[in-house]
This record gives structure tokens, C-alpha cells and sequence, in this order.
């Protein structure tokens, strides 16, 4: 009998279902660390374990999961509610699409279609604070965003142990 993705996804242990959910939500509640910087530097955490996981194992999620996590995002970061909910799943939709037409991946290109993703929803949160609170200056963001892409990879490294020890018997 062949199963589904979904049915395959209901078979799992209640570890193996809550691991990627709570490691996200967890990287979403790195923001209340008492970090004292002058300009913004701390990368979005939450975002990072959420393309990690989605880039390590792409049948784990379907698109509208990135909705409730970054409403999740939204709360705890203190960013305006929806910025991270819609800049999450049309980033999840287009990885879908990219999914699609790409027929191999390897590092490198997870890293660039993550460097992508990652600038393309800092901007974007950026463009909603900007328009919420007042113009700044987007050249602040900037040094945020390299930082972030550069902490991309050791992020995915830990997400590649939990998902050691989740699916771990």
C-alpha cells in the first residue's frame, strides 16, 4: 500500500511531530534575551530554524504552517502582527515553486535560495516597521541581514541533530 506524506506524518511519534514546531517557536523566543546593541544585529532566529527545517526535510511542512508560526514570530519578536505571517508563507510558497522547477540541490544552493529568503523577509519586515513607525534608514539593516545569512549554516547543522535524535527509535 502506498502511503502519503500526510500519512506518513500521522505515523510518527508525538517527538518526532513537536521537534521542529518547538525548536522554531524556540528560536521565536530568542529575541527576549537581554541583548544590548546599538543597532540591530541579532538575527531572527525563529526565521532560521523555520528555513532550516524546511530546506532539510521539505516534505515535513506544507505551506500555510509558516501562518501560525510567524503570527507566533510576530508576538514574541514584537514585530506588527501579520509582518512575519505573510512574509513567512509567501517565502514557503516560493520555496514550493523552487521545489518544482529545481531538480537537484546541494549545499550551495540551499545556502543562496536561504540568503534570498532570509534578505527578502528582513526587507520586507523592515518596509512594514518602516511604515507602521516612522522612516528609517534601511542601510541599518544591513549588517543584521549578512549576519544572518551567515549563521544560516550552523543553525541547519542543529537542526540536522535534533532531527537526529527526534526520529531516533
Amino acid at each position: 500500500m502506498i502511503r502519503t506524506a500526510a500519512d506518513r506524518t500521522r505515523l510518527l511519534p508525538p517527538r518526532a511531530r513537536l521537534v521542529p514546531v518547538a525548536s522554531t517557536m524556540a528560536g521565536s523566543l530568542l529575541h527576549a534575551l537581554p541583548v544590548v546593541a546599538t543597532a540591530p544585529v541579532m538575527p531572527p532566529f525563529g526565521l532560521l530554524v523555520l528555513l532550516g527545517w524546511r530546506l532539510l526535510r521539505p516534505e515535513l511542512w506544507h505551506a500555510w504552517v509558516a501562518l501560525p508560526l510567524g503570527l507566533f514570530d510576530d508576538l514574541a519578536a514584537g514585530h506588527p502582527p501579520g509582518s512575519a505571517m505573510t512574509l513567512w508563507t509567501f517565502g514557503f510558497l516560493l520555496l514550493d515553486m523552487l521545489d518544482d522547477r529545481l531538480l537537484w540541490r546541494d549545499y550551495w544552493i540551499e545556502w543562496l535560495v536561504a540568503a534570498a529568503l532570509i534578505a527578502l523577509c528582513m526587507t520586507g519586515t523592515w518596509a512594514v516597521a518602516a511604515f507602521t513607525t516612522g522612516e528609517r534608514a534601511i542601510g541599518a539593516i544591513l549588517p543584521q541581514i549578512m549576519v544572518t545569512i551567515f549563521c544560516f549554516p550552523a543553525v541547519v547543522r542543529v537542526c540536522a541533530v535534533l532531527d537526529r535524535w527526534r526520529l531516533r527509535r
